[in-house]
């Protein structure tokens, strides 16, 4: 059964979900909210142009406000006017793209970043 995309989630219904599913994710002022903290200017247009792609790929559009060292990406269907499993499903979506990282997985051949070396900086992971 397909789901319904312009049904919308409570208030409650959100905070739940987001403890549930997205931890580092908040409901404020009608919107689900992440800030990803990067180490410099390029990390942040580098978060914003992975966001950009998802969220067009999935022809659902966030704001985004960034500056040097920060992104934060808030998400709310505005067609239902509110969230809805669109919401969700991009935020996890997002997740997983910006959140990864690469040389904590186990036989893996990409070793990510070096480390320690600010040249090379992208993303303060949580």
């Amino acid at each position: 059964m397909a789901l319904d995309p312009k049904k919308t989630f409570t208030d409650n219904e959100v905070k739940e979900r987001l403890a549930a599913d997205l931890p580092h994710w908040s409901f404020q002022d009608g919107w689900i909210r992440r800030t990803y903290r990067t180490s410099s200017w390029k990390g942040t247009l580098m978060v914003i142009n992975a966001v950009g792609h998802l969220a067009e790929a999935a022809w659902h559009h966030p704001d985004i406000t960034a500056s040097y060292a920060w992104v934060e990406v808030r998400l709310m269907s505005h067609d239902a006017k509110g969230i809805t499993e669109r919401d969700f499903q991009l935020a996890k979506k997002i997740e997983d793209v910006v959140g990864w990282q690469p040389g904590t997985e186990a036989d893996s051949a990409l070793e990510g970043t070096p480390r320690g070396d600010l040249r090379f900086a992208y993303i303060k992971y949580d």
